[in-house]
């Protein structure tokens, strides 16, 4: 069960900070403090130890943190000590990238199927390895390769409809990236990715920052 406590973003950090402990590793350090973190990361340092301490004492007060523990505590809690199967939904510009980008694997995701509903497209390889299948056998694949999680980059209008037969395939979680809202049971976890409203969050914090956008050409 989901633990409420827990607010979101916390869980986004605690992401954040496994990627600079990786960073600090391999620069060869071995102990870090929140404030080395908070200073790489540019936030608070009390943010950082408020954020570990939703799941347990990691460091001493003077002595900070020993960076390969702590990586291996977060690993844990983020369930990055598993490797994941995954599947794409949609085989278009994205889909295709995603597929093709080299991270997923070294953060323990593993791509082993794609599926889209171009005929022209299925039977094809999206990536070395993986193959593209009919949207139509997705319940069959998906439990034949066992996977947990799918990548949904399809349109919007069907977003929602390709959602609920991905639930069929008894799947865990959906990252989505059709830009719309999805409503599906409470134990399939979704993550939604919209590049659109990360940009205009950007365009505002420009324009906040410079009030030479602010006057108006009369």
């Amino acid at each position: 069960m989901k633990n409420p406590k827990i607010p979101k973003p916390t869980i986004k950090r605690l992401a954040m900070y496994y990627r600079c402990l990786e960073n600090k590793k391999a620069s060869g350090m071995q102990r870090t403090s929140s404030k080395d973190l908070a200073d790489s990361l540019h936030i608070k340092a009390s943010q950082i130890r408020k954020d570990l301490s939703y799941f347990g004492e990691f460091g001493k007060r003077g002595v900070g943190y020993d960076i390969d523990k702590l990586m291996s505590s977060i690993k844990t809690i983020l369930g990055l000590n598993k490797k994941w199967n995954v599947a794409i939904v949609g085989v278009g510009n994205l889909g295709s990238a995603i597929a093709n980008y080299t991270g997923l694997e070294k953060n323990g995701f593993y791509i082993k199927a794609a599926f889209d509903k171009n005929k022209t497209k299925i039977g094809t390889q999206i990536s070395a390895g993986i193959l593209v299948y009919d949207m139509k056998d997705m319940k069959k694949i998906c439990k034949e390769k066992n996977i947990e999680i799918a990548i949904l980059t399809v349109p919007s209008e069907v977003a929602q409809k390709v959602a609920n037969q991905l639930v069929e395939t008894g799947i865990k979680g959906i990252l989505n990236f059709a830009p719309t809202s999805l409503t599906l049971p409470e134990n399939i976890s979704v993550e939604n990715v919209d590049f659109t409203i990360s940009l205009k969050a950007l365009t505002y914090d420009i324009i906040s920052n410079n009030k030479s956008f602010y006057e108006i050409e009369e």
